[in-house]
């Protein structure tokens, strides 16, 4: 079981973060932004920043090759479709994208909005960190 603290400031002991969220036990604050056979979206439960999107595989996979092509299929139009919502709903301009194969969780993807009152923190990768911890700290 692994010990996580959520954005609201709940913690929450779970064997598998991404299986909890995708089967609704634990609720990402916003809700589902989207749902399909394959993947779940959402708001990210770990850092309160408006536009943080995981799209997350519902399958416990870890990794991008182990997609069947149906779940590629969907899993680019997802990104596509959540990327455009970004940009038109919240005026989200750019977006930095991660996914790492070594997670706890099933594979997903970030999908971390950049905005302006992050250029206090650098605008490279390794800006992302202190940005990521300044929310959860600061943006409860």
């Amino acid at each position: 079981m692994r010990k996580i603290t959520l954005a609201n400031g709940k913690k929450v002991e779970v064997e598998c973060l991404s299986c909890a969220i995708t089967s609704g036990l634990i609720k990402a604050d916003g809700g589902v932004v989207i749902e399909t056979d394959y993947f779940h979206a959402h708001q990210d439960v770990a850092y309160p920043i408006k536009g943080l999107i995981i799209l997350a595989s519902k399958r416990h996979i870890t990794c991008l090759d182990e997609l069947n092509d149906e779940e590629k299929m969907d899993y680019i139009n997802l990104l596509s479709k959540i990327r455009k919502a970004q940009r038109e709903v919240l005026g989200i301009e750019h977006v930095y994208y991660f996914y790492n194969e070594d997670t706890t969780h099933h594979f997903h993807t970030w999908m971390v909005p950049r905005y302006e009152w992050m250029s206090a923190f650098g605008r490279s990768v390794e800006s992302m960190r202190p940005v990521l911890l300044h929310a959860r700290n600061e943006m409860k």
